[in-house]
């Protein structure tokens, strides 16, 4: 009997925590930019919490039916400290599959966050926790608990794909997801970037200005002559 549809890996690869925590601080707008804008959630997937939330973490990721949690709730059982679980629910917008009660026990867990592209439920008890969670907007209508679904698969959430053991980053931006593979790389050239834009900040508020050469540079590398009259 096959066992798609009811899969549940228990045992993944996770990068070293300190290559994780390198991401603390940084903006999720520099990390997609250095991944070519690409690999960044659709802007319907945002903080449910105060202004000011940064979520860095390994991904554990949950593909759920969208009007059920079941896969949910056992993950969190085989959660590790810093976990970000990350649920594909196929975009449902009916049911929520979050609520207050999962969020205090991701707490006691140590999961660093909860990202969705579904609703959840029990809005105003979650923004005013300290555990990151991203979702897309907010429903009183609960979920099943009935299965199925699969734990630590290739996913799509927010139209990105995530891997079990990826780096996910929030912020009140989005989320951005990291491939595994590249974390070494998009780290150390985000960190040059933030570094350039903190620089570029700096001698604006110095000199009063901003140099503008490069705009006209480029409009006239794509074809632009002034209009005169």
């Amino acid at each position: 009997m096959s066992n798609l549809g009811l899969k549940i890996v228990e045992h993944i690869d996770r990068l070293p925590q300190s290559l994780i925590d390198g991401y603390k601080g940084l903006a999720t707008a520099n990390i997609a930019d250095v991944m070519g804008r690409f690999r960044a959630m659709d802007y319907t997937v945002k903080s449910m919490n105060r202004l000011g939330v940064h979520l860095v973490g390994s991904a554990l990721t949950i593909r759920i039916h969208p009007t059920d949690n079941l896969m949910i709730h056992k993950a969190m059982d085989l959660a590790k400290p810093g976990d970000v679980l990350v649920i594909d629910a196929f975009g449902g917008k009916e049911n929520a599959v979050v609520g207050e009660l999962i969020c205090h026990y991701a707490k006691i867990k140590g999961i660093a966050g909860i990202v969705t592209s579904s609703p959840i439920r029990d809005t105003n008890a979650i923004y005013n926790m300290d555990i990151p969670v991203f979702a897309r907007g907010a429903t009183p209508r609960g979920p099943l608990k009935e299965g199925s679904g699969e734990i630590n698969t290739t996913i799509s959430c927010g139209l990105v794909p995530v891997n079990p053991g990826d780096i996910i980053v929030g912020d009140d931006d989005g989320v951005v997801v990291v491939p595994k593979s590249e974390a070494v790389s998009v780290l150390e050239e985000t960190k040059k970037i933030q570094e350039k834009e903190q620089s570029i900040i700096d001698g604006m508020y110095e000199s009063r200005s901003w140099e503008r050469k490069w705009v006209d540079e480029t409009l006239y590398a794509k074809g632009y002559s002034p209009v005169k009259g």
